[in-house]
């Protein structure tokens, strides 16, 4: 591997390798290192032969906090100001790179287990929608929040989760952007099952890894090539769908005052603007 990276720890032992979030953003908030890196770890694990399946986790107390907005708030668009189009072109390509960031996840020939314990918000959301199995421990959280800012997520959750939770469970997480329990995200299908504690949980998906590693390479890869290539056309559609139209409408006054809000810790006052 070529290590050491900012944003991410590797380590691989015995065919499994895990691959644990270090932010720098607080709560592992995902700013430019992870979007560069993560293309780069995954690529290597899956061309390695001794590596057969994969662990994802958060260090410290929460698996991500999502999208580092301190760290990335300047690629994103503002309403006004410049009127020409290179301002949208210019968010258009960074965005397709940040998705191919999460897709690299899910295009991953290897097994890919993630181990979630703490909050699990926007990005972090995305990032689990891209693995194969997902385990929670009892204190996780999660929360498809993008809508609470005035943005549609864009980076793969609305691409994928339609494969995984019913229709009716998706369009209330990423419509209202609630938060909910590791007990009701098991309820809902949005994790496997549910683990007293964090080590728990990452003990749960070594196991896994280990039994996933056992079996032969080239059985678990056409495994993962056919249940992947039901959903490839439709998902690889979404993310260039919603890519246009977030380049074309994010930048609002909405926008800005959902950010705003966060930030001061008040609620947003929207407008549709």
């Amino acid at each position: 591997m070529s290590e050491p990276y900012e944003s991410l720890a590797v380590e691989v032992k015995g065919y499994v390798a895990q691959v644990t979030l270090l932010g720098p953003g607080k709560g592992n908030a995902m700013g430019p290192a992870f979007w560069e890196e993560m293309p780069v770890v995954f690529g290597e694990l899956d061309a390695d032969p001794e590596v057969r399946a994969i662990v994802l986790t958060g260090s410290g107390r929460n698996f991500s906090y999502g999208l580092d907005l301190m760290a990335m708030g300047a690629m994103l668009p503002s309403a006004g100001g410049d009127p020409s189009a290179r301002p949208r072109a210019n968010f258009h390509k960074k965005l397709k790179g940040m998705q191919e960031s999460i897709s690299a996840v899910a295009d991953c020939r290897t097994p890919t287990i993630a181990s979630v314990h703490g909050w699990c918000i926007g990005g972090g959301v995305d990032l689990i929608s891209a693995v194969d199995i997902r385990y929670a421990s009892a204190d996780a959280k999660f929360s498809v929040r993008e809508v609470k800012l005035s943005i549609v997520a864009d980076v793969g959750s609305l691409a994928r989760l339609p494969y995984i939770l019913n229709d009716g469970h998706l369009r209330e997480l990423a419509l209202t952007g609630k938060d909910i329990d590791a007990a009701r995200a098991e309820k809902i299908g949005l994790v496997n099952d549910v683990y007293p504690d964090a080590d728990a949980t990452l003990a749960a998906a070594h196991a896994t890894a280990a039994e996933i590693a056992a079996n032969s390479p080239l059985a678990v890869h056409g495994v993962k090539d056919v249940l992947d290539e039901q959903r490839t056309a439709d998902v690889a559609a979404s993310l260039r769908y919603v890519a246009a139209w977030n380049s074309a409408f994010l930048p609002s006054k909405d926008l800005g005052e959902g950010i705003k809000a966060m930030f001061e810790k008040r609620a947003p006052e929207f407008t549709g603007e």
